[in-house]
């Protein structure tokens, strides 16, 4: 088995959402285990409120793992996945739609740097703005693929899986 993949939805979803559904039967068609917490009563507590418990409920499925597994989030699940990677050792991030702040949290978005990482955002986010996303990977040398979507990327869930797919297979190559 490759490894283990540990998808975060975003807020006001769950673990049955579309992105993180579809991205997990990628990742079970190449052999990878995969988990996806609920977050949602986490997510009762509000935006800034959620963060921490987030955190603190994704590290403990990190430490449970028998080797740094692959963090893919969407959303407030991206912005938690960067968070954790600086704490616990990670294998990649693939992060969707990515916050670089929640509004009346302290932390900023941030990620490991000696990690595997690429960041999709829409060029249409209404939620999280791409210039924010944009400065944080220009001054982090990162990875971001920019697609003509919103900030759910509905449009794009076919394109997105197959650069999950090319993802894996790189850090599958690396192990």
């Amino acid at each position: 088995m490759p490894g283990h993949v540990i998808l975060s939805h975003g807020s006001d979803t769950g673990p049955d959402a579309t992105k993180v559904s579809a991205l997990a039967k990628i990742a079970e068609s190449m052999g990878w285990s995969t988990e996806r917490p609920d977050y949602r009563e986490d997510d009762k507590l509000g935006h800034a409120g959620s963060v921490e418990p987030r955190i603190a409920r994704l590290h403990q499925r990190i430490a449970a793992c028998a080797a740094p597994p692959v963090l893919v989030g969407s959303s407030m699940g991206a912005f938690v996945s960067g968070q954790a990677s600086l704490e616990l050792p990670v294998a990649g991030l693939f992060l969707l739609a990515t916050p670089a702040l929640i509004p009346g949290h302290d932390l900023a978005f941030d990620v490991r740097l000696d990690v595997s990482t690429l960041l999709i955002h829409g060029w249409r986010d209404e939620v999280c703005p791409l210039d924010e996303i944009y400065e944080f990977a220009g001054r982090r040398e990162l990875p971001l693929l920019i697609v003509n979507d919103d900030h759910r990327l509905s449009e794009h869930v076919d394109a997105i899986g197959r650069q999950f797919g090319f993802f894996l297979e790189q850090l599958a190559k690396q192990r």
